[in-house]
């Protein structure tokens, strides 16, 4: 698990192998994750879009980017969170992600950048 501060939002990050869903013989490695978004702050924030960068061992570099996380732009008060589960397909069995969310401070309309902490997404296998 790992995470990061940014503009009084923590951003929590966990990360699973789902061997189920992957086939290593095919080079298809499936990896889910949960973020949990935790407002520190004193004013209600809204998550408005999302940048990711995902890295495999092999080399291949993706970027994706979109309005919010897994279809919705939560609004979190202070002292909340908001907790989500996505997933990410690899061609190899080792790389990482890391990114950044665009939130909007409700009360000032600031837009600000939160940093989405590097994570290592690993098969179990490659551990031993």
């Amino acid at each position: 698990m790992v995470h990061k501060v940014t503009n009084d939002v923590n951003i929590v990050v966990e990360t699973f192998y789902q061997s189920a869903q992957s086939k290593p013989l095919n080079a298809e490695y499936l990896f889910a994750y949960r973020i949990t978004i935790e407002n520190l702050g004193n004013v209600p924030v809204k998550l408005m879009r999302r940048h990711w960068h995902i890295i495999d061992s092999n080399g291949d570099v993706r970027e994706v980017e979109g309005e919010g996380v897994v279809g919705q732009q939560p609004t979190i008060a202070p002292g909340e969170n908001y907790q989500y589960v996505s997933s990410c397909n690899l061609n190899s069995d080792m790389g990482k992600m890391f990114g950044s969310y665009t939130m909007e401070d409700l009360f000032t309309k600031r837009m600000m950048t939160v940093t989405i902490p590097e994570f290592q997404l690993i098969a179990p296998f490659k551990n031993n």
